[in-house]
């Protein structure tokens, strides 16, 4: 079993890395250390430099129809996809590549998606709608209200529990622009006599 440890860059600020326990088969270690040796590199600097090399040529698609995109990598998106925050790397993933999420990781899009709180939109026939995009999300939004999302998608907190929205435009008798208006023709229903 190796274990990646958190390391210091030499110099100023320090860089942070992850430790990631990983078992091998001992053929496969010897040789990883045989190759760092080769690389004059830790076995653990070798691990993280292999990765980095596999991750630049696994493809996000794979066969034809993706309009030219076959060739396109998860290192040649890593500049879109990665982000110090966890929530909006959440986001450019489910945005662009939902295919590549979890079953959690689904719920919890399901929740956002239908959360118009979250997005920017407009009002079509007194019903605020938006589109599923990146320049119509409210990244900041969602930052400040990523546990709440969490812990509702794991069942710890109630639906009720996110942040709510005006689902419909009101009109200055306070009610939804598309509730049903009486006619002339339908006060004849109403009148007592």
């Amino acid at each position: 079993m190796i274990d990646l440890k958190q390391r210091k860059a030499g110099g100023g600020k320090l860089s942070r890395s992850e430790t990631v326990t990983v078992r091998l088969d001992p053929k496969l270690r010897y040789l990883a250390e045989l190759a760092a040796r080769k690389q004059r590199r830790t076995l653990s600097s070798f691990i993280e430099w292999a990765i980095e090399d596999v991750v630049g040529r696994v493809n996000l698609y794979e066969g034809s129809g993706y309009d030219g995109d076959n060739d396109l990598s998860i290192g040649g998106e890593s500049a879109y996809l990665w982000d110090v925050d966890d929530s909006d790397r959440f986001v450019k993933l489910a945005l662009r590549y939902p295919q590549l999420l979890t079953h959690d990781e689904q719920v919890i899009w399901k929740l956002i998606k239908e959360n118009g709180y979250f997005w920017y939109g407009h009002w079509q026939d007194g019903i605020f709608e938006w589109s599923i995009e990146d320049t119509s999300f409210l990244y900041k939004r969602l930052r400040d209200n990523w546990d709440i999302v969490k812990q509702v998608a794991s069942g710890e907190k109630l639906k009720s529990n996110l942040p709510s929205w005006n689902k419909y435009k009101k009109d200055d008798d306070a009610r939804p622009l598309n509730a049903v208006r009486k006619t002339f023709d339908s006060f004849d229903d109403d009148l007592p006599f």
